[in-house]
């Protein structure tokens, strides 16, 4: 006799992702695990009384996304900010920064996000939000979260008016006047205005250190009330499972809090961040985190490390000039030597590691990085990832396969793929560099393993939006190659190879018997859609761990 299912999925066009049987008409659960996966007549042998259906209506389901770089707590804080993506000129901007502030009369600090750098036909200066909003401390962030604008009043509240030391590869942008210009690069430059409102909750975790002092008991209550919105938001796009790519203690403390009062609804993997001012023997926390975390709700295991910043304010590390600041080449967070001993450690105790590189220079360093670590400490499946991979030059193309480093790379990113534009970015990168930009073609084709993911808040979230930006992508010119993925590619991009990325591949990202029940019901069906109406399928059942996390 077979098993009882709990849950039946039926009337389906069901995707797999498994080569043995690619597709299905229904799906049995029970418990956490799926029990069948075949025609609707064969499944329907494990309906008992009590066995709940779920009717597809036709609709495709997938193996539940996973999305594999994302900032959750940032993302959940940032529901909350004025919305700026896509507002271009400065009269869409005032009346967006007006209708906001005058909806929140009691907030310290107004803050906009998903900012274009283009969306000003000249760089945005304090003197232009000053003619906006003079009397509130007003700041806004690029999409991309490595430069913010501040008007003179939240300048000169944060202490920042006259300037202020920071590190390499941060700037306070300074005005022909001695004063601060308004534009803010890196974390340190805008740290001190979020610091000063109390406003810096949302970059939890992203400085790796622990709240200091400890959060109270209101706060930790509001944090895991903000963490779980986050994860809510993510259930309703289908994600069962996240990989976090900013992350402490405190993180985990609260996901587990969650977790004890059954509020964990996506599968969580949180790093720990090393900063470049760091001791090695930091590492022994992201072992002891590793350790006490590694279930299949709620894992460590992985150091997350920015090499770089990014191309739009010139912080990206390049292995030649800037096509447009000749003698520039951006300033790296860490030396090639130091970050070397940073992956020989990290990789000697286990640890999986993720690095943001942007820049061709920082790809490279990071890769001889993995190189020195492997030649230490000896090959093992070490999976260590490369983050986001912007510009790549064409002899680092083969190392990926060749040192088995993942390609983690987000199809809404490329200008000109979603809401990005082309300006500022492909003058940047330069017309010798177009061809190996964003590249997951050419490194799918070389052989690299390439996961996909949004980097959520920096772009929407959406895995369908992602998978249509993949399929859709276009080249900025003539003879340039075809980055483009088929639809089943970019699937696994969110799928296989997600679970792939955290060691995963036999219990999830796919659909079949003894797998993880993450499963995802679309409102039509995948394949029969046009890829220019792609983003009109919407999730309708997410369902992690067999139980229905998000029901549209």
């Amino acid at each position: 006799m077979p098993q009882t299912a709990d849950l039946i999925v039926e009337n389906a066009s069901i995707l797999t992702m498994d080569p043995d049987t690619p597709a299905a008409q229904a799906i049995a659960i029970k418990g956490d695990k799926i029990i069948a996966i075949a025609d609707r007549d064969s499944v329907r042998d494990c309906k008992g009384p009590a066995t709940r259906v779920v009717d597809a209506q036709g609709g495709s389901v997938l193996p539940g996304f996973i999305e594999a770089h994302m900032h959750l707590f940032g993302g959940a804080a940032e529901l909350d900010n004025l919305h700026l993506a896509g507002v271009q000129g400065f009269d869409a901007l005032r009346d967006a920064i007006r209708g906001f502030a005058a909806k929140r009369p009691k907030a310290g600090l107004l803050l906009g996000a998903g900012v274009d750098y283009a969306i000003l036909p000249e760089p945005v200066t304090r003197h232009h939000l000053d003619r906006i909003i003079p009397d509130r401390p007003f700041a806004m962030s690029a999409s991309d979260h490595h430069t913010m604008w501040a008007n003179t009043k939240a300048l000169e509240e944060a202490g920042l008016l006259h300037g202020k030391q920071v590190g390499p590869g941060n700037e306070i942008v300074m005005g022909a006047d001695g004063l601060a210009a308004g534009e803010l690069r890196e974390g340190e430059a805008f740290g001190p205005v979020l610091d000063h409102f109390g406003a810096n909750r949302t970059r939890l975790g992203l400085e790796g250190a622990e709240p200091d002092p400890y959060p109270s008991a209101a706060e930790l209550a509001a944090d895991g009330d903000r963490m779980h919105r986050g994860l809510e938001w993510c259930a309703k796009h289908g994600i069962t499972s996240i990989q976090n790519m900013d992350g402490n203690l405190y993180q985990l403390e609260l996901l587990a809090g969650l977790q004890e009062e059954g509020r964990l609804i996506c599968r969580t993997k949180i790093p720990f961040h090393f900063k470049n001012f760091m001791k090695l023997d930091m590492l022994e926390k992201a072992s002891r985190m590793a350790a006490a975390y590694n279930s299949e709700w709620l894992s460590s295991g992985m150091v997350k490390v920015f090499y770089d910043g990014v191309l739009d304010s010139w912080t990206a590390v390049m292995v030649d000039d800037y096509a447009d600041r000749p003698g520039w080449r951006g300033e790296p967070l860490f030396s090639p030597e130091h970050f070397a001993e940073v992956a020989v450690e990290a990789d000697r105790r286990g640890l999986q590691i993720a690095v943001h590189s942007i820049g061709d220079g920082a790809v490279r360093a990071v890769l001889d990085g993995y190189q020195a670590a492997a030649k230490k400490n000896g090959r093992r499946d070490s999976r260590h990832r490369i983050e986001h991979i912007e510009v790549i030059t064409p002899s680092d193309v083969p190392r990926f396969a060749e040192l088995g480093v993942l390609a983690s790379m987000q199809p809404p990113h490329p200008p000109g793929a979603m809401n990005f534009p082309l300006e500022p970015t492909i003058s940047r990168i330069g017309h010798d560099k177009w061809p190996l930009s964003y590249a997951w073609r050419t490194l799918k084709n070389a052989g690299a393993r390439v996961v996909f993911a949004s980097d959520w808040p920096v772009s929407p979230v959406d895995p369908i939006l992602g998978i249509q930006a993949a399929v859709l992508r276009k080249p900025w010119a003539e003879g340039l190659p075809d980055q483009s993925f088929s639809l089943h590619e970019a699937i696994a991009g969110y799928t296989v190879e997600g679970a792939y990325a955290e060691f995963m591949e036999h219990r999830k990202g796919r659909l079949k018997p003894g797998y993880l029940a993450d499963i995802v019901v679309l409102s039509a069906d995948i394949e029969k859609t046009a890829p220019e109406a792609l983003h009109t399928v919407r999730p309708v059942t997410t369902i992690c761990g067999g139980k229905i996390t998000f029901q549209a």
